[in-house]
């Protein structure tokens, strides 16, 4: 499949802009944000579809906003379920197999060992409750479709910790950071080179192992020992002239409107086997990020 055509769905999130940025040649890129495609409205995402006539989909769309979405549930379903629905029924009607972003809210957090594909599902709030049913109707509805299941993501682009970390620390001499919920942050894009890795052989064979699969950073860490290797590297870059001093603090010390799952750990052992994409190192990526933004600083 010579330049095949791969349409984008939302192009301007911190995965969608790496992506873009990075697509491998041979791929003919079409990328739209929510501005020019609103998943959520069922007609306008069969005319664009019928339009760009994409021989592959990735969905990087979503509403994200993990504590807003407890009091704008109606929007977060809209997109991150029904929109998933849609998107899923019109990519069946046309054959095209659909890549799809989703999340570890799907889980409860209550495990030790990391997740797998397989595991129990059981989120806390609106916002995994509704990745969690956009998950469900994409494989009620298209046949041929990647879930994708992340954590924990940053980047150059978009809010993220990474980012709100570095101004806190400009502004403060000393930040609560919590220390008992467990992750495996993941960089965009590094999430963007493996899914165009999954794109290349689906170029290539034409078909992919189909299913759920999960793709996050190792080693596990806490948000407490992310925010210590971020101030470290950033220290040293000079993006932070003095790293603040980082207490410990628990969940029940900082409350939000959503629960967040204390454990967030993602066995990436599955895709790794499936296609030889292992777990990247997100020390590694948080240098690369670290210096981006301060070339972009100059």
């Amino acid at each position: 499949m010579n330049n095949m055509r791969v349409l984008v769905i939302g192009a301007y999130g911190q995965v969608g802009r790496e992506l873009m940025s990075s697509a491998p040649a041979g791929l003919e890129v079409r990328g739209l944000g929510s501005a020019e495609l609103d998943i959520s409205d069922a007609g306008q995402l069969e005319a664009v579809i019928a339009k760009v006539n994409p021989a592959f989909i990735v969905n990087a769309a979503a509403y994200t906003a993990v504590d807003k979405a407890e009091t704008e549930s109606e929007r977060a379903w809209q997109v991150n379920a029904l929109g998933v629905k849609s998107l899923a029924q019109t990519a069946a009607r046309r054959d095209i197999p659909l890549l799809h972003i989703s999340t570890d809210y799907v889980f409860s957090g209550n495990a030790r060992q990391p997740y797998k594909e397989s595991d129990e599902t059981g989120p806390n709030g609106v916002y995994g409750a509704s990745k969690l049913a956009g998950e469900l109707l994409l494989s009620a509805h298209c046949a041929r479709h990647i879930i994708l299941r992340t954590s924990w993501v940053f980047g150059v682009h978009g809010n993220n910790f990474v980012k709100t970390m570095i101004r806190l620390g400009q502004e403060r001499n000393q930040l609560g950071v919590v220390a008992d919920q467990f992750g495996g942050p993941t960089a965009a894009g590094a999430i963007a080179r493996a899914i165009w890795v999954l794109v290349e052989q689906y170029r290539q064979q034409g078909r992919l192992a189909w299913g759920t699969y999960h793709f996050s950073g190792a080693p596990a860490c806490s948000w407490h020992e992310f925010a210590t290797e971020i101030f470290a590297q950033a220290g040293k870059l000079g993006l932070v002239e003095r790293p603040p001093v980082l207490d410990a603090i628990e969940t029940r010390e900082y409350p939000t409107p959503a629960r967040r799952p204390s454990w967030s750990v993602l066995d990436g052992e599955k895709l790794d086997t499936a296609f030889g994409i292992a777990p990247p190192d997100w020390r590694e990526e948080l240098a690369t990020v670290l210096q981006q933004l301060q070339s972009m600083k100059k």
